[in-house]
């Protein structure tokens, strides 16, 4: 590893599942022997001039996964899982706003709001909120999802044969979202899926 000057490296920390940025901080090899050790994301503060583990004080810990180093060797690359929002605003991501200063709320990648999205009907799983929709598909079980799914997929295949793109794309998302509730339903994260993508193609589809 390449630290600079200051006996630094920046570490970029990466959400392992969605794939969204989280944040930029910055380790020195006293931290990232920690974050190695304790498997809690810890940085150097430059302005504390002192060591803090990511959300010690709120809760909203960075638990690592995985550590990689660019082809330089100078940045870090941390794909953690966090719990609870990263940003000190409350935010999910620090970089939630454009060069204009306007919030944003699409992720980054977009493709994030898949696992956004299977992590929100895993919270309904658990807390089984009443009049929540989700909430009846999963108390209905793998029949009534099933169901649904079948429909979903009928009305994907009219769609694109209407050749309606904003119909289409309502229903694949229509789609998506009961097959996500499916595999909450069985017990399956999402990830499985891309593994099995992973495997089947090797990185060339």
């Amino acid at each position: 590893m390449k630290f600079d000057d200051a006996g630094l490296i920046p570490a970029i920390v990466q959400h392992a599942r969605s794939g969204e940025v989280l944040m930029l901080g910055y380790m020195n090899e006293e931290a990232l022997r920690r974050t190695v050790e304790t498997r809690q994301v810890t940085f150097w503060s430059r302005s504390r001039q002192d060591y803090w583990v990511k959300g010690a004080t709120s809760g909203n810990r960075l638990q690592l996964v995985e550590l990689r180093q660019d082809c330089d060797g100078d940045a870090l690359l941390v794909l953690a899982e966090p719990q609870g929002p990263t940003c000190h605003t409350g935010e999910r991501t620090c970089f939630h706003r454009g060069l204009d200063g306007v919030a944003t709320e699409v992720p980054a990648p977009p493709s994030a709001i898949l696992t956004r999205l299977a992590d929100l009907i895993a919270q309904r799983n658990q807390q089984r909120p009443e009049g929540s929709y989700t909430t009846k598909l999963l108390v209905g079980g793998v029949d009534r999802i099933g169901k649904k799914i079948g429909e979903e997929a009928t009305e994907v295949v009219i769609a694109a044969k209407n050749a309606s793109p904003s119909e289409l794309s309502w229903e694949l998302a229509d789609l998506l979202y009961h097959s996500l509730v499916l595999l909450e339903q069985q017990h399956m994260a999402p990830e499985q899926v891309w593994a099995e993508l992973r495997n089947r193609h090797g990185g060339e589809a």
